[in-house]
């Protein structure tokens, strides 16, 4: 284990990062030399060039406040910024004629000077303003110039079909209105994202990298794989990144629905839009995608109005520019270029020193633990210090372990209490063979009914555990649809009477005809069914088992009972009562276990699999409720089933 936790000194983590810092530094500083000796003037030329760039920086800018402003109000300084950086005379201002704000306007004069912060120097305040015969753009987000253009990129999701490449005005990618992530959802498709590109790296080995959109929604780019940049092959498909999160519900429902008003009024289908861009339709025939892109347009406009700025009138007054010279070529300029560039080449050498020794430390002791892991250790664990990315990595790693030791006890529980439970019906099975192979016994009709018997009970296990199994993994499939609680308790007692009949229970069941619940009819028969059977078998001759449903409406403060839907919520009841012997408080909190029995005597043949409780748990959360017991010794046990409306 030494031998492999020694890594080489040319592999260090530590070495590497001081010998690319030094690098960067060094290649960073040279090349900022080379431009500072080589670049003595400001360039002459281009002056038409440069006053078009420097209108698209003040255009993209404006474009960038008014898609994220619902007004012009706050926009004055703005403007005199982009006045100060980029030398001109800027003024917006509304349709009208009504100025909105002026770069030159004496009212602004107390903002003081912005040095270094633009290229070209503020321009005379005090002029009166003449608007040219036509306007250097209009600002409106939902109205990109194509001329000018922005500079931003991304949309709302993945950019709508209909909004950018089509005959229709361009809408401003900043434009996010109602589609802007809330702090927790973009905090968990980050998350998604992140483990997405990981997976991307890993697996496919290509550099993914991820993207943050205007609304806050993460995009994964992977060069060459596809133009959005999302791996749709196994194993790394991100569904959830392509999927609306619960900020972005609400607004898709409502542009899904001002898009099929658009397309109804064309007389043609409607369609289902998804978050990621795309659409959807089973109308027959299904609306033209041109037709669907420029309703889109349409309706993703009128959604944004209210989120942004109203339209507005840019003039930009494009002033001369002269070259001046703001660095020389003599030796004392050299030797402080030289005297600089050590000086941040030590100082990069040192605090990468500093910090690579601090993260490789926690690192090294993660390999130590993860390679005591390795060699059968369960219990490695890494101390925790700090509160940074090292620490959150040593705590999840301490967490992984913990899971991983607590899943193999489960395993080995798991192993014995399956050969366990499976070891009597094979043994029996096994043993009157071997007798009749042997001459002992005959092959009867009893012999046989017997052995039936026991494959059956066999097969009953092995069906619980593949049930258990599969809810236990999530891959349980459901098929909710709405079932009357009354006709299906009639029907559990119709056919639980065969049981209950030659053990001299009484089986009966209350419940309101028109309680409905929206559940899957199989796995919920199989619930009540597991129930009841259960409650026979612990219910002596004369007693009685009773099934009923009710509807509680929970508007209070709520219970305690943390298993239970909380208040505010509505759900269906179904109690499974019997008048047997009752189970002793010590025992309750492993009723739902695997295998569990109440008398420990009880055979197999008529003590059931021991699986019945744990099914009805797992089935009872994948429908989004819960069970549970209440229970007096000698006087009976009620079991009941939680399920939301």
């Amino acid at each position: 284990m030494a031998d492999r936790a020694t890594i080489p000194l040319r592999r260090s983590l530590l070495i590497r990062l001081l010998a690319v810092s030094a690098l960067v530094s060094i290649c960073s500083i040279t090349v900022t030399a080379w431009v500072v000796l080589h670049t003595t003037a400001v360039a002459l030329g281009g002056e038409r060039g440069q006053a078009l760039a420097d209108e698209n920086r003040v255009y993209d800018s404006l474009m960038g406040y008014a898609a994220t402003h619902t007004g012009w109000s706050g926009v004055r300084s703005t403007v005199e910024r982009l006045g100060r950086q980029a030398g001109h005379r800027v003024v917006l201002t509304a349709e009208d004629g009504r100025i909105l704000a002026d770069s030159d306007s004496d009212s602004g004069s107390d903002s003081g000077s912005d040095s270094g912060s633009g290229s070209g120097s503020a321009p005379e305040r005090g002029h009166v303003f003449q608007p040219p015969a036509k306007a250097t753009a209009v600002v409106n987000p939902l109205s990109v110039d194509a001329r000018l253009g922005t500079t931003a990129q991304g949309a709302v999701g993945v950019q709508f079909p209909g909004t950018v490449g089509s005959t229709a005005p361009a809408i401003d990618p900043r434009a996010v209105g109602p589609f802007g992530l809330s702090a927790r959802d973009a905090r968990h498709l980050r998350v998604v994202a992140n483990r997405v590109a990981k997976c991307v790296d890993e697996d496919a080995g290509v550099r993914a990298r991820v993207e943050l959109l205007p609304s806050g929604r993460p995009r994964v780019i992977v060069p060459g794989i596809d133009e959005d940049g999302l791996l749709l092959t196994r194993p790394c498909a991100g569904s959830t990144l392509n999927e609306p999160v619960a900020s972005e519900v609400k607004p898709l429902k409502t542009l899904n629905s001002l898009v099929n008003a658009c397309l109804r009024h064309l007389r043609t289908g409607t369609v289902i839009l998804n978050i990621a861009g795309g659409w959807s339709s089973f109308d027959t025939p299904a609306p033209s995608g041109e037709a669907v892109s420029s309703c889109l347009t349409t309706s993703r406009a009128q959604q944004l109005t209210p989120y942004v700025a109203p339209e507005a009138l840019l003039y930009v007054d494009s002033d001369s520019r002269t070259a001046s010279t703001f660095f020389d070529l003599s030796e004392a300029n050299r030797l402080k270029i030289a005297g600089w560039a050590a000086v941040v080449v030590l100082l990069t050498v040192i605090v990468t020193t500093l910090a690579g020794i601090r993260l490789v430390r926690p690192l090294r002791m993660v390999t130590v633990a993860a390679t005591r892991m390795e060699d059968g250790d369960l219990t490695a664990r890494v101390p925790v210090r700090g509160r940074d990315e090292v620490a959150r990595l040593s705590a999840a790693f301490n967490a992984m372990s913990e899971r991983r030791e607590k899943l193999e006890v489960l395993r080995r529980d798991m192993t014995n209490d399956i050969a366990h439970e499976l070891r009597t019906p094979v043994s029996n099975l096994r043993g009157w063979l071997e007798a009749v192979e042997d001459g002992l016994a005959r092959p009867d009709s009893a012999l046989v009914t017997s052995l039936l018997g026991q494959a059956l009970q066999l097969q009953h296990i092995i069906d619980d555990l593949r049930d258990l199994s599969a809810a236990e993994a999530g891959e349980l499939r459901l098929s909710p649809a709405p079932v009357r609680v009354a006709e299906l308790l009639h029907s559990v007692v119709t056919a639980g009477r065969a049981a209950a009949v030659p053990a001299g229970v009484l089986l009966r069941a209350e419940a309101d005809p028109s309680i409905t619940v929206g559940a899957d009819p199989v796995r919920l028969r199989q619930m009540v069914d597991n129930l009841v059977s259960n409650a026979i078998r612990h219910t002596p001759a004369g007693g009685t088992v009773t099934l009923r449903a009710r509807v509680e409406h929970r508007d209070g403060p709520g219970s305690h009972d943390t298993e239970r839907p909380g208040p505010g919520t509505t759900a269906v009841v179904i109690d499974v009562s019997d008048t047997g012997c009752g189970i002793d408080p010590a025992e309750l909190p492993h009723v739902f276990d695997r295998f569990w029995r109440a008398e420990k005597s009880r055979n197999r043949q008529s003590g059931g699999s021991g699986l019945g409780l744990a099914i009805v748990r797992r089935l009872a959360e994948a429908h989004g409720g819960s069970v549970t017991v209440r229970s007096t010794v000698g006087a009976g046990s009620t079991f009941t089933l939680d399920l939301p409306l």
